[in-house]
């Protein structure tokens, strides 16, 4: 698995200071993606050893965010980091319509699912397909409507 790029933001994951890693070689290839770059399989490859040279190298962030990737890999990073990251949270946006069967939700704080569809919106309209959930007890609680302007459920 390859990353292109990595940012730190507010806004991807509520109440965090997330560090973004965007996956190459996304397999959906949704139209209107706003990252059509990461369809195509560049970058860096994303090994225990580069994973931590990211986290250590943005101190203060409170979450890590994959962008994509493969289920298996993203679980294989996810329980990495929380055995060896104990105050760092973890999430995933995918665009499968569905938590993928080999992804332990135990390792996960929040999970994005539901491929961009133009005509229904990302996260910030209350019309998307897509879902947002924060997990505790590994049980799913729908937090997407805390992307919309007013946070109304």
């Amino acid at each position: 698995m390859k990353y292109l790029d990595y940012a730190v933001t507010f806004s991807e994951f509520p109440d965090e200071i997330s560090l973004l890693i965007n996956i190459s070689n996304c397999p959906f290839h949704c139209p209107g993606c706003h990252s059509p770059e990461l369809w195509e399989n560049i970058g860096i490859e994303l090994t225990f050893d580069e994973l931590n040279k990211l986290i250590q190298s943005n101190k203060g962030i409170t979450c890590v965010g994959f962008m994509g990737g493969p289920p298996e890999e993203v679980n294989m990073l996810t329980q990495y980091i929380n055995a060896k990251y104990e105050n760092i949270k973890v999430g995933w946006y995918t665009g499968y319509s569905h938590i993928p069967i080999n992804i332990n939700t135990k390792w996960f704080d929040y999970i994005k699912i539901g491929p961009y569809i133009k005509e229904l919106g990302g996260l910030d309209n209350p019309n998307t397909n897509q879902r947002f959930y924060k997990i505790e007890n590994e049980q799913l609680i729908d937090w997407t409507y805390k992307f919309w302007k007013h946070g109304n459920k």
